[in-house]
């Protein structure tokens, strides 16, 4: 059973919605970490299907969890679900419109016995500290990140924008529409929460150790910014900070490199001024 000892979810503007969710369901917790093309109307939520798109997947985890044997097959089962909920309510021609659907990164983990499985779609990451201090960190975040703010620092040169506007550049929608489109034609399922539930096939698994006592943070990338965006601190330094004073002054850390010490983006190119920070910090 995972111990709940801290949690925080804010969005990254207070005028939109959190398309960031986190759970917990006796030996399983998670994180998710959705989106969706900029301007694509909503049609299951009133401001955000990625919002929806997170919220289901969630409930249907905890729902499905105390049952399940393996994260792969949850998944699944979870995105087969948000795909039935879908197709009743969206247009026919939404149905296998990839680019108009919400997507998501998560990961979700499981402690069986003394050993922590983790699956992983996208930027959202899993760190583990042992006992004796020893800090691990699982999944594919920090060279995801890299190729990320290289693409964000580029396209904001070419459109000459910052990252309070750069998502509604010329520049960046092309960009954005073509990896999608790309993504469509090549018939291979992203690797991400969808309405595709063969993308589960695709998920990244790790194991680690988890012996009794073992924490474990769950991050979307707008809570792992600090360690592999801002370089604030790296992945002990948070650790110790979360268990030490909480997740809140970590989140405000966050927003205070965005909005004081880099608001234009120079220091850490990204593509928006704050992201939504999730962040789940658990005890075996």
């Amino acid at each position: 059973m995972f111990t709940i000892l801290d949690r925080i979810s804010w969005p990254g503007h207070p005028d939109k919605p959190n398309e960031d969710i986190c759970g917990v369901s006796g030996d399983w917790a998670w994180v998710i970490d959705t989106s969706i093309f900029p301007g694509t109307p909503p049609v299951m939520h009133e401001a955000s299907d990625a919002t929806w798109l997170a919220g289901f997947v969630s409930r249907r985890l905890s729902d499905l969890a105390p049952h399940a044997q393996d994260g792969v097959a949850l998944i699944r089962h979870a995105m087969e679900g948000a795909r039935t909920a879908y197709r009743a309510v969206a247009p026919v021609e939404r149905h296998e419109d990839f680019v108009t659907w919400p997507l998501g990164a998560m990961t979700l983990v499981r402690r069986r016995s003394h050993v922590l499985d983790a699956w992983t779609f996208g930027d959202t990451t899993a760190y583990l500290r042992q006992p004796d201090g020893a800090v691990q960190v699982l999944g594919d975040a920090p060279g995801l990140r890299d190729f990320e703010s290289a693409k964000a620092a580029e396209l904001m040169r070419q459109a000459g924008s910052w990252p309070t506007a750069i998502l509604d550049e010329p520049v960046f929608l092309a960009w954005l529409g073509e990896r999608r489109e790309r993504q469509r034609k090549s018939g291979i399922p992203a690797a991400l929460v969808s309405f595709n539930p063969d993308a589960a096939d695709r998920l990244r698994h790790e194991t680690a150790s988890c012996e009794d006592g073992t924490t474990i943070l769950l991050a979307s990338d707008g809570s792992s910014a600090l360690v592999d965006l801002y370089r604030a601190m790296d992945a002990a330094g948070l650790m110790e900070a979360a268990l030490t004073s909480g997740l809140e002054p970590l989140a405000k850390l966050a927003r205070e490199i965005e909005t004081e010490r880099d608001p234009d983006g120079t220091l850490h190119a990204r593509f928006k001024l704050s992201d939504d920070t999730t962040a789940l910090l658990v005890r075996a």
